[in-house]
């Protein structure tokens, strides 16, 4: 190449043979062919163009795949140490959870997570990679990209305004699956929408109702998210006792109730820690209502709940403690009761004993 670039000749020869820009094997083999133009520019053509395609397609793939894989490392280390220390407030407060819960077993869900996570970031730099290496492949053909990225960018901005919904949707799931907002399993209040969690996709959420009804919430439409099944629950009961009860004695029969059904082989195991009573939570027209929790595994409250209110009802029977409830008591009068009255035959309703 200082050779060439020394003599003035051979240089305007060689940019005959190989361009204003030779490239080094379009040099070498006007170098070795003495000065060959039309040989030079066929083994150009063969060679260098083709060799640059294939190194560019080979970074593109070799970058794709590193990407892929480096994205997926990152997500599962961030998955697990927002595992771990949401693990760690809870055991501050005293909660401990289950191993499957609390991240020292490995989770499905959280596995489930991170992998979603990485396949979205992972196709978007993978389209990104494979977009800039097209674009370089049809330069190096020789095509004028001043024509191309300037229609792709009319069309991108047009895109942009006719796709802003999708785009909202797509940024809004990934935020969702980046903070572990839901997931599969899940029973989440969505505003209008309450249901499990079926499918959690970049778009769209689908929701099943206790009802059997199916619901599809774009993302983009989601302003708060209520979940009742993330970490732990809470299985919530509150029982009415009549004014003349003693409150003490209801208040240990429901904790020592609450504690056998606890205790038992059937909820041992989805029981976190020992029942609370809370006491008085409100003094009503018809009786003093008592509550009480227990903290339970996810999506164990309500079954909890329903076995927790048959166990105090029977309790509260066989102690003579009086659940107390609305009654109607009706009146009707004879016929000539009726007329030397003011003409009514019922009497109105009233709530007693």
């Amino acid at each position: 190449m200082l050779a060439f670039a020394a003599t003035p000749g051979l240089l305007e020869t060689l940019e005959e043979g190989c361009g204003d820009d030779p490239s080094f094997i379009c040099e070498q083999v006007y170098d070795l062919t003495d000065g060959n133009e039309d040989l030079t520019q066929v083994v150009d053509w063969v060679l260098h163009q083709p060799l640059t395609i294939l190194f560019i397609l080979a970074v593109a793939w070799i970058s794709s795949r590193l990407a892929r894989r480096y994205v997926l490392r990152a997500f599962e280390k961030f998955v697990d140490s927002d595992s771990s220390a949401a693990t760690r407030r809870l055991r501050q407060i005293g909660i401990d959870l289950p191993e499957t819960i609390s991240g020292d077993e490995p989770d499905p869900r959280r596995q489930a997570r991170a992998a979603s996570i990485a396949n979205v970031i992972g196709s978007t730099l993978t389209v990104l990679i494979w977009t800039v290496a097209t674009i370089l492949i049809i330069g190096e053909l020789g095509f004028n990209l001043g024509p191309f990225i300037a229609g792709a960018g009319i069309a991108g901005v047009a895109l942009g305004f006719g796709a802003q919904g999708l785009v909202k949707d797509c940024i809004a799931g990934l935020f969702m699956l980046v903070e572990d907002q839901y997931g599969i399993g899940d029973f989440v209040d969505l505003g209008e929408a309450i249901g499990e969690v079926e499918e959690v996709t970049l778009r769209v959420t689908r929701l099943r109702g206790l009802n059997g009804t199916v619901w599809h919430v774009p993302n983009g439409e989601v302003r708060r998210v209520g979940n009742t099944s993330q970490l732990w629950s809470v299985a919530l009961v509150d029982v009415d006792v009549a004014y003349d009860s003693d409150l003490d004695e209801t208040r240990e029969l429901m904790l020592s109730t609450t504690q056998e059904v606890c205790r038992s082989e059937a909820w041992r195991a989805d029981v976190l820690e020992d029942p609370i009573v809370l006491g008085v939570e409100a003094l009503g027209a018809d009786g003093i209502t008592m509550r009480m929790i227990v903290k339970t595994t996810p999506g164990s409250q309500w079954a909890l709940q329903r076995r927790l209110r048959e166990a105090l009802k029977s309790s509260f029977d066989n102690a003579g403690i009086e659940i107390p409830f609305p009654q109607r008591t009706v009146w009707v009068r004879g016929e000539s009761e009726a007329n030397t009255g003011d003409g009514s035959e019922t009497i109105g309703d009233h709530a007693g004993t």
